[in-house]
């Protein structure tokens, strides 16, 4: 919504298509062991030896997945990266490579790939990634980036989604429903400014939904602190289209049935405070807001002395027979069977 009047722009043909890679990924160095060629030949050789892999990819389409109006190039191409990664935590493994492919139309100058770059450059940094590859190629609809993630894990250590058993805990990471309301807030200034361009939004009052928004953390460290408290889950997922979307995954695959706790769905204050403006209800938001990049886990009871007390981690219901259905048990003790309305891809934007 604030724009340099007069940017530097470098047309792309400048560079032709192998040029412009060279540029972008000029700046990628290779630090992990098991990156034995990156950039630079027909293709990437990795080398895990007694490891698993993991291998995870995310398409994001512009006015699909973001919004440039309001979504920086810098912010998206971290984003990018850390949402991929999500996916590869959720297996309980560690993330060591990624691979970025854009699609690209002549509105961008290089200059705006070059900021999607650093972004994606920070995040490689931040999560000790490697960046092995890609393509680049010409779009007529806006901008594309596709991220595909590798991981390594121990066979003993790998966590799927459907390995939950009755009398499970349910645990969640970290709070959910803010990068939702980050999403209602931004849009509505995005209505405002076309209104009024002359108009800058204060956002100081959302400060931490909006960056949750354009700058989501994917768990690493949850990862690392399962390992420190000798804690396996029996199934993971990350929490990336909404809690109910996500707990229905874990119940089908695992033929299991489930009972949550509105009263332990953990919020941030900032999230109820957003909500109540917008009259929207806080628990309808958490359930099927999506985009949180927290992991959401089954762990057997007996782990519970481990996690008791941990600030990360939050026991927000238990696992039952499938039999007993999925279900949320409200504040006032209704039961009220979990639907998934988690954001849809496919559907209508």
């Amino acid at each position: 919504m604030i724009e340099d009047k007069n940017p530097q722009r470098t047309p792309l043909e400048q560079l032709g298509e192998f040029g412009l890679i060279d540029h972008l990924t000029k700046n990628f160095k290779i630090k992990k062991s098991s990156s034995i060629k990156g950039i630079g030949d027909d293709a990437a050789v990795l080398d895990f030896k007694d490891k698993q892999v993991v291998v995870t990819t995310d398409l994001l389409v512009e006015n699909v997945h973001f919004d440039l109006s309001y979504m920086p190039l810098k912010h998206l191409g971290y984003k990018a990266v850390v949402v991929n990664l999500s996916d590869v935590y959720a297996m309980n493994a560690t993330a060591t490579q990624i691979t970025v492919s854009i699609a690209v139309s002549n509105r961008f100058p290089l200059e705006a790939l070059e900021a999607l770059y650093a972004g994606i450059e920070t995040a490689a940094s931040i999560y000790d990634i490697d960046v092995v590859g890609g393509d680049t190629t010409s779009s007529t609809t806006g901008l594309l980036i596709s991220v595909t993630a590798i991981g390594e894990v121990d066979k003993d250590d790998v966590v799927y989604r459907n390995g939950a058993k009755p009398n499970d805990l349910v645990v969640l990471t970290g709070d959910i429903g803010a990068a939702y309301m980050g999403l209602q807030v931004l849009e509505r200034e995005k209505e405002v400014f076309k209104v009024n361009p002359e108009n800058q939004p204060d956002l100081d009052a959302y400060t931490y939904i909006i960056e949750r928004q354009l700058k989501p953390e994917a768990r690493k460290d949850i990862v690392e602190l399962l390992k420190d408290l000798e804690v396996k889950p029996t199934a993971m997922m990350d929490v990336s289209d909404g809690l109910s979307s996500e707990i229905i995954h874990i119940c089908k695959q695992s033929k299991v049935g489930v009972e949550l706790y509105e009263s332990k769905i953990p919020l941030d204050p900032e999230v109820i405070s957003v909500c109540e403006e917008f009259k929207i209800d806080s628990t309808t938001i958490a359930l099927n807001g999506g985009e949180d990049y927290e992991l959401l886990m089954t762990i057997a009871q007996e782990d519970f002395e481990k996690i008791k007390g941990n600030p990360n981690l939050t026991v927000i219901g238990f696992i039952t027979e499938e039999a007993r259905g999925m279900n949320l048990i409200t504040r006032g003790e209704q039961v009220i069977p979990i639907i998934a309305k988690g954001w849809n891809a496919l559907g209508d934007h």
